[in-house]
């Protein structure tokens, strides 16, 4: 019994297979014979009407799949696009009926009649598709056709606020022959669509919408579509590689205007500035059009920052050699530029003017001792004895003496006040001295740290260990170094692990790293 039932099933199984593939068999001779009845006397250069005066409706759409690059030296958009165009041929109709319940066929879209739909704006010579791909063509004579396409269009560029901009640019689409009453355009959805698209590293599309447009042309109308593109630059590349160091040299240019006019490094600082600056000037010059229209703003800033860094080496030449002028050829300050040079501008500049810092009303007064005593006088002085010619001689004689006396203390204590102040500016110099040596070593301890740390993040990202590593390690001999879990690990001759019979150095090197 049970022979026979696996007998009957394996029958079954065969004579449903057989039934499948006569099916498809039948199936791929109707859709034969339908390709032939459908394009026998078709002719693909004739427009699909029964009407002269008919018009062709072509329903439009534009599906993106990348932003491939947006050349602002060339003012072009290269895209890779998707075009849907759908439309009605009155004459590739049939029966579904008549050929196995068939709906819809795939043909070669060189075999049947196509709107002559291109891009207006192309910029390298290639106004059609890229690929013919295939046509979906229904039993009611609907056609759709989805061609694959990469365009480079024309986009004219506005860089102003480079590099944080904003582009529009547009795409024209339209047709090449025929004109408004023989083939009309319909805007399929006013927005691009975004579904499969592949974000881009550099640009951000912020919108893509389409509207349908008309260009009269005497007696005859040719409508198009346009899709416009408002595209976002990301600014995070630029800012890290061209606006911090700008600013940087900015910076530095501040410094050149700091150090003291007399100093022969301001000149090299000033031109190793300005030799920067035209650098960077020329990088930008290699993004942006050459064009007169639109300057970049960036581009004006490193413009003016030359022109001051330019005026500073000129006058940096200018005051180093009234400086080092000698006796010779030393020539005096008239009074108005002593006047305005020395103690107007250094008012308005809040500095202190060019006066003698070490005359001071207090120094002036005559001493007590000095003073001409109260009473009777006789030639200005105070008398003890009666006679009047022996007095007025001794008076005159002791009121020279007190004013010899008088500027000798003055002097005195004008020399005893710049000594001190001499004193107090040595003291002031040696202190900021040592406080400016302390730079150095803290400046090179943290460029060591962060180095150090940045080094290991890119060699071993994720390890962040607490605890110091040694490695020592022998220089010239070929040996690779040991490293060291902990400082107690290295050890205090390293020549230990250097080979005898080779020439190298041993060293040892400790790096703490400190993990969060």
């Amino acid at each position: 019994m049970v022979p026979v039932r696996k007998l009957f099933m394996s029958v079954f199984v065969n004579v449903s297979v057989l039934a499948r593939l006569f099916k498809f068999v039948s199936l791929a001779e109707t859709e034969d014979a339908l390709l032939k009845n459908l394009f026998q006397g078709y002719q693909r250069w004739v427009r699909p009407i029964q009407r002269a005066n008919d018009t062709v409706k072509v329903r439009f759409g534009l599906k993106i799949s990348q932003l491939v690059d947006v050349d602002e030296k060339n003012q072009l958009m290269t895209t890779n696009v998707w075009l849907t165009q759908e439309w009605i041929d009155n004459k590739l109709r049939w029966n579904p009926d008549k050929y196995g319940g068939i709906t819809s066929i795939r043909v070669p879209s060189e075999n049947i009649w196509l709107p002559d739909i291109v891009l207006y704006e192309n910029a390298d010579g290639r106004f059609e598709g890229s690929l013919m791909t295939k046509a979906i063509v229904k039993h009611n004579g609907a056609i759709t056709w989805t061609p694959p396409a990469s365009y480079k269009s024309a986009c004219t560029m506005d860089v102003t606020f480079f590099p944080f901009d904003r582009q529009n640019c547009s795409m024209k689409f339209g047709s090449w022959t025929y004109d408004g009453n023989m083939v009309d355009l319909v805007l399929m959805d006013n927005h691009v669509d975004r579904k499969d698209f592949f974000d881009n590293g550099e640009w951000e599309i912020l919108s893509a919408t389409g509207a349908k447009g008309n260009r009269k042309d005497g007696l005859y109308s040719y409508p198009f579509i346009t899709y416009s593109f408002i595209l976002k630059r990301l600014p995070l590349f630029y800012t890290l590689f061209l606006i911090i160091p700008c600013l940087g040299l900015s910076f530095l240019t501040v410094l050149v205007f700091y150090l003291p006019s007399d100093e022969g490094e301001k000149l090299s600082l000033s031109t190793s500035v300005l030799v920067s600056l035209t650098v960077f000037l020329l990088v930008i010059e290699e993004i942006i059009p050459s064009s007169s229209k639109v300057i970049p703003l960036i581009g004006e800033y490193l413009l003016f920052i030359m022109i001051f860094v330019t005026l500073s080496i000129i006058v940096t030449v200018f005051v180093i050699n009234v400086h080092h002028r000698s006796s010779a050829t030393y020539h005096p300050m008239s009074p108005w530029v002593r006047s305005l040079f020395l103690q107007k501008l250094p008012r308005l500049l809040c500095m202190r003017g060019h006066t003698d810092r070490y005359h001071y009303p207090e120094l002036a007064p005559e001493s007590p001792e000095l003073k001409p005593r109260s009473g009777s006088r006789r030639g200005g002085w105070k008398t003890s004895s009666g006679a009047c010619g022996q007095a007025a001689s001794d008076g005159k004689e002791e009121e020279a003496w007190a004013t010899m006396l008088e500027k000798a203390i003055y002097s005195v204590r004008y020399i005893s006040r710049h000594i001190r102040k001499e004193h107090f500016i040595r003291e002031v110099r040696i202190d900021i001295t040592n406080f400016t040596l302390l730079f150095f070593p803290l400046f090179y301890v943290l460029f060591l740290l962060f180095t150090g740390g940045s080094r290991l993040e890119v060699c071993c990202p994720g390890v962040r260990p607490n605890l110091p590593l040694g490695f020592s390690y022998c220089l010239n001999s070929g040996h690779h170094p040991h490293l060291h879990s902990s400082l107690a690990d290295v050890p205090e001759n390293p020549s230990s692990n250097c080979n005898r019979g080779a020439a190298s150095t041993p060293i040892n090197i400790t790096i703490f790293i400190c993990g969060s």
